[in-house]
């Protein structure tokens, strides 16, 4: 999906409603209208007070007809709608969506740009580039997680890092899972990526790899036969062989000294921007967010790409009902097909845990003026730009191919990008129009407003206003470049604002699936 290049600088100040194709039978309201109003794109006065980011019908759509916006299905008219009415979930039910998948049929690549752009990274031994230099504590059990924040603690009370200045903190990660679940089965070896991929992550510098010792995720079977980490820089215990609490204490801070004298000696150095791995999320979405933020990550996702780096898309129950503008990018029908059996494999999920792929949108997505999952989706897709699929990732799983692709994971944000980390992603980009606040450690996390108005009521949490391709006609082309540039400041050690307010802390959050024992 791409608006039409003469409808991307959206719209002058004064214009209260958009309509996104001509072919769309609803305009989007740009600011609040009143009943009796008569806004621009639809010919009668409001049948009722219109929200900024909601629909409002400019033509008669029959029951059963489809709803367009984006010139896409968005849903079915559940009863008759008049031009000026409002169309939401009083009207608009999500119907039938199954869409011709044309495997790889608008797969056109992008043209390469020569020019080599640099930041400022950390080299690892395995090639890759970190953007950050933080140790980390990783747990493989829940049992080891307060162990693992007693030695973070300790750590920075005993000023243990000050002969360090190049490293950037302690991060313990945490979780709650880890025993109580099969040892050999798909959430087994989804937590076992998960894990495996923090601990390879090249935004550490070193890690502490901490079990209790009796668990079913065994410190043992993460490190194997083989140097988890091609630097040496990690280390790893149990509790129960340390022999408890205080003496794992302890322990780890000797460890911790001796991990951060090893992860002190890299410095920043220029490195190619194509080695960037970009996590591109959205939550708390509204109306706006298919029209403003998303498009313009897009726009920045295809630079990048251009320049040879990496963008993730993922959240596979929020692009149901648009997979189909994705299979038609994919590189070829195989990997179009990967993503289509991850999208069956959802419907079975869901269903087999009394659940509906309808669930979503979310309470505070339908107040910002989204009905169903498939509006949802088509505006999630606009974060992937439009690139060509180049492969399909399990949850965590290595990501090994430049470009643009898909890895699979819940719409839970937190446990999205939990999944992009650990598949490799060096940054996260994130998009909110409700006003989400989080943070990635180690990874830094750009957050945008897809709204002025959100934008200026949580400044203090947003690192670009995205709202202005509405509000002053900013054009996408222009906003996405903006982000580009400062992916590229982000990457090379400028902070981001949830860093500054010290998020991260609560973030891990690995996939659980399959029943806990």
């Amino acid at each position: 999906m791409q608006i039409a290049p003469n409808e991307r600088n959206l719209a002058a100040p004064k214009v209260d409603t958009i309509k996104l194709s001509p072919a769309d039978n609803v305009v989007i309201a740009l600011h609040d209208l009143r009943a009796g109003e008569r806004p621009s794109g639809v010919d009668t006065e409001l049948a009722s007070n219109v929200a900024r980011g909601h629909k409002i019908a400019c033509e008669q759509i029959a029951a059963g007809q489809n709803v367009l916006r984006y010139g896409q299905i968005i849903g079915q008219a559940t009863a008759d709608i008049e031009p000026g009415e409002h169309v939401h979930d009083h009207n608009l039910g999500m119907g039938a969506h199954r869409q011709d998948y044309a495997f790889a049929s608008a797969n056109a690549p992008l043209p390469v740009i020569e020019q080599v752009r640099t930041f400022q990274g950390y080299h690892r031994a395995d090639g890759r580039v970190g953007t950050r230099n933080y140790i980390g504590i990783v747990t493989t059990v829940n049992c080891s997680g307060s162990v693992a924040r007693f030695i973070a603690d300790a750590a920075e009370k005993s000023g243990l890092l000050d002969e360090f200045p190049n490293v950037d903190g302690v991060v313990p990660i945490v979780h709650g899972t880890g025993c109580g679940m099969a040892g050999d089965n798909e959430g087994y070896h989804t937590l076992f990526r998960t894990l495996a991929g923090y601990t390879q992550h090249p935004n550490f510098g070193a890690v502490l790899l901490i079990g209790l010792g009796c668990e079913v995720m065994q410190v043992s079977k993460l490190v194997g036969d083989r140097p988890i980490r091609g630097d040496g820089a990690m280390r790893h215990m149990t509790i129960q062989n340390a022999g408890g609490t205080r003496r794992t204490i302890e322990r780890g801070l000797e460890e911790l000294k001796s991990l951060a004298a090893h992860a002190n000696k890299a410095t920043r150095a220029p490195a190619p921007v194509s080695e960037i791995t970009v996590g591109m999320q959205c939550g708390g979405s509204d109306g706006y967010s298919g029209i403003t933020a998303n498009p313009a990550l897009g726009f920045a996702s295809d630079l990048l790409i251009r320049h040879g780096g990496t963008t993730i898309l993922s959240e596979t129950s929020e692009i149901y009902g648009a997979e189909h503008l994705l299979t038609r990018r994919a590189e070829n029908e195989a990997v179009g097909r990967k993503l289509v059996d991850r999208v069956l494999w959802w419907e079975d999920y869901t269903a087999r845990n009394g659940n509906e792929m309808n669930n979503n949108p979310s309470p505070g997505n339908k107040r910002g003026g989204l009905t169903t999952i498939l509006e949802k989706s088509l505006g999630a897709v606009a974060k992937g730009g439009t690139a060509p699929l180049r492969d399909v990732y399990l949850f965590g799983e290595r990501i090994d191919k430049k470009g643009f692709v898909f890895m699979d994971s819940p719409g839970f944000d937190p446990c999205s990008v939990t999944g992009q980390v650990a598949s490799g992603a060096n940054l996260v980009v994130f998009t909110t129009g409700r006003g989400s606040v989080s943070g990635y450690k180690p990874t830094p996390c750009v957050k945008l407003s897809t709204n002025s108005e959100m934008y200026a009521r949580m400044r203090d949490d947003m690192d670009l206003n995205c709202g202005d391709i509405v509000t002053s006609g900013v054009s996408i082309e222009t906003k996405g470049q903006e982000l580009f540039e400062l992916l590229i400041r982000v990457a090379s050690g400028e902070r981001t604002r949830s860093e500054e307010l010290g998020f991260g802390g609560v973030e891990f959050v690995p996939w659980q699936i399959g029943a806990v024992m």
